[in-house]
């Protein structure tokens, strides 16, 4: 009897993939969307709404946010196949689209997720120099004044923070660090915290609201980089919650709240800044030096986002180097260049093992971003290139395709066509916010 209800309790312990039971709930759900989604994106939301005014700022992170809401809501359904609840579990987003529609669009879609995450590596290069400019500049201001001059470059520091991934690529198991992502977390809550305090204070040290109605238009492309977390709805399901409420149920819920605090939150930061500095807001609300003092309160502001993408960098690439790594061992299996680990011994370390194959792409992959980010070291453009470019296929095509194909949606019925629509009204943004970006990057490059 003993061992029966030993049986009983081990199999009441998996889920119905065979893996550990989930034990999340709604707010866990909540807790995990909202930690995917604020980055250092957060701090070109006052430039963005400087470039869209008063009302088409707002309009456009509402807009955004149900336009998030709804891919969320979408995706949502297409965790289990062919049935929403009670299907076989979709691991991750590209199974979802393998699963619903074929390899082909897997394929697109894999190329335009690892493109994304390489451009994010880019980005992130591009936005820890110049934090870390920032810091030398703050302290410089502090001690010589805020007319000095305080040049400094950012090559510099691009090249020590590609050193150092390339040093952290070659950890073993990088990507199941779990405390990696809550300090990456904490740290983002800290620096967006912080740059929406600071412009609070500001507005109200102004005694007045500075800005106007109008603005220019690129800047969507921005909001859309920070609002954009739906794509990652497969693996926050597949991840954390229970069977049971339908997960599908608990992640629309865990949308809609979710969603709504981010964009309040989002709000707040991208108004008061807006409010704080006007049509002079500048691109990173933390670097740009609208805000001289507290000067140690600037500096660990700019060391919190530092933190957050030096582990951040990994966390995102992570998924290239497991693919290449895969495609390598499947393509030459006996071969000692892609399989063979040496063990290396250093002192007061323990062993590593070292692989050849790994040492040399990785290298080669880490320089390649630092190289882009030194040609390209445009922070707002680049993001904006980033959102554009991933915007419209990966959070409006493919889930809305999927939505058809696991709800039997026929065509030019009522909710195809609104879909449909739905769709094409984001592609004709997405297309016009590309076109601004690579726009803004060249005018950059050859003003």
């Amino acid at each position: 009897m003993a061992t029966d209800h030993s049986l009983e309790l081990s199999k009441e312990a998996l889920d119905d993939d065979g893996r550990k039971a989930r034990t999340g709930t709604m707010w866990t759900c909540i807790a995990y969307v909202i930690a995917s989604v604020i980055g250092s994106g957060v701090l070109a939301l006052a430039w963005s709404t400087a470039q869209l005014g008063w009302i088409g700022g707002p309009a456009t992170m509402v807009g955004f946010a149900i336009v998030t809401y709804i891919s969320a809501h979408l995706l949502s359904d297409c965790y289990r196949s062919p049935h929403p609840v009670t299907g076989k579990r979709n691991q991750t987003y590209m199974d979802a689209v393998r699963v619903n529609l074929g390899e082909e669009h897997t394929w697109i879609c894999g190329l335009l997720q690892y493109l994304s995450l390489y451009g994010t590596g880019i980005a992130y290069t591009v936005t820890t120099s110049i934090s870390i400019r920032a810091i030398m500049r703050s302290n410089c201001y502090h001690k010589e004044g805020h007319n000095a001059p305080c040049a400094y470059g950012t090559d510099v520091y691009m090249i020590v923070f590609g050193c150092l991934q390339v040093v952290l690529s070659q950890i073993p198991d990088f990507h199941d660090m779990e405390w990696l992502s809550i300090v990456a977390a904490a740290m983002s809550f800290c620096y967006s915290s912080i740059g929406l305090g600071l412009g609070f204070a500001k507005v109200i040290g102004n005694k007045r609201i500075k800005g106007n109605i109008e603005g220019a238009t690129m800047a969507t492309t921005a909001q859309k980089f920070c609002l954009i977390g739906s794509i990652k709805t497969c693996e926050i399901q597949k991840d954390t919650l229970k069977s049971k409420p339908a997960e599908n149920k608990v992640m629309k819920k865990a949308s809609v709240i979710s969603v709504s605090l981010t964009t309040f939150f989002y709000m707040c930061c991208g108004c008061f800044g807006y409010a704080a500095f006007g049509d002079q807001t500048p691109g990173n609300i933390m670097t740009g030096f609208g805000f001289y003092e507290p000067y140690w309160l600037i500096d660990f502001a700019n060391a919190c986002v530092v933190l957050h993408l030096l582990g951040g960098y990994q966390v995102f690439n992570q998924p290239i180097f497991g693919f290449i790594d895969r495609w390598f061992v499947n393509k030459y299996p006996n071969n000692g260049f892609v399989n063979d680990f040496h063990t290396i011994k250093l002192p007061l370390l323990p062993p590593y093992r070292l692989n050849l194959l790994r040492l040399c792409y990785r290298t080669l992959y880490v320089v390649s971003t630092t190289v882009i980010a030194i040609t390209f070291p445009y922070f707002n453009q680049v993001l904006g290139v980033l959102g554009a470019l991933n915007f419209w296929p990966l959070a409006i095509y493919f889930p809305v395709e999927m939505y058809f194909v696991q709800m039997k949606i026929q065509h030019w019925t009522k909710k195809w066509l609104l879909l449909q629509a739905f769709s094409m009204i984001c592609l004709i943004i997405s297309t016009f916010a590309l076109v601004g970006s690579v726009e803004g990057i060249i005018s950059e490059k050859f003003k």
